[in-house]
């Protein structure tokens, strides 16, 4: 998944680049397994090492590594479109957004995963908050502590909720860059079923009212395991 990745990366560099812009590519290796950190050396990123299980260590691990004014997240089976940078700093350039993040589409489709998606659309039509490549300045992110580390999942909503919140006592807005939208992978459905999530809306609540204790398990069985 990384190179594919880093191969879209490169090309949004290139464009960004074109245009005097420059940054920095930072990938967290949250204790793979695989060639994860040999792979992001050769292709010349920044690996820093996150040991905490949770993604949203990994995300604030890479953050503390940046030095740019902007900080920009995106996962690992994502591959973003080629304008990506330009928009991101088009975007942050306007003083009354206060971040956002692209969207995304997905690499196939099918009756399960049409539903599903269409599942999410009022939310983020309500919120403004979506997923793909999450950015915002880096003194703002730093100022209000980052992913919450304590959320074992949706983390980069609850993030962006947070952003969203301190953006609108300042005047400011979250935007979806949607004609930037990232391309994401359908491993868990591959691996799931095209189905599965419609499944897990009903179940995941659940572990709150009767098997609350198990809801880290099944973060740990879902997200985290096996190690990659």
């Amino acid at each position: 998944m990384l190179p594919r990745l880093l191969d879209t990366v490169d090309a949004a560099r290139a464009r960004f680049a074109a245009r005097g812009g420059t940054l920095e590519v930072i990938v967290a290796d949250n204790v793979s397994t695989d060639e994860t950190a040999r792979i992001a050396v050769d292709r010349g990123c920044r690996v820093v090492s996150v040991t905490t299980r949770a993604i949203s260590a990994v995300r604030n691990g890479g953050a503390r590594a940046a030095t740019g004014d902007i900080v920009a997240f995106v996962d690992a089976d994502f591959r973003i479109h080629p304008e990506t940078f330009v928009a991101i700093d088009e975007a942050i350039g306007n003083p009354r957004i206060v971040g956002g993040s692209t969207g995304c589409t997905l690499e196939r489709w099918s009756l399960g995963l049409a539903v599903t998606f269409a599942m999410m659309l009022p939310l983020l039509w309500v919120t403004n908050i979506d997923t793909g490549v999450v950015f915002c300045r880096r003194a703002d992110f730093e100022r209000l502590g980052g992913y919450n580390e304590a959320m074992r999942a949706a983390e980069d909503v609850g993030w962006l909720w947070k952003l969203k919140r301190d953006g609108a006592g300042r005047g400011q807005r979250l935007v979806r860059l949607r004609p930037v939208k990232a391309l994401a992978s359908t491993r868990k459905f591959d691996e799931h079923g095209d189905w599965h999530y419609l499944r897990l809306c009903l179940e995941v609540p659940a572990f709150f009212f009767t098997r609350r204790g198990k809801l880290s398990d099944f973060f740990d069985r879902y997200w985290y395991k096996p190690n990659r």
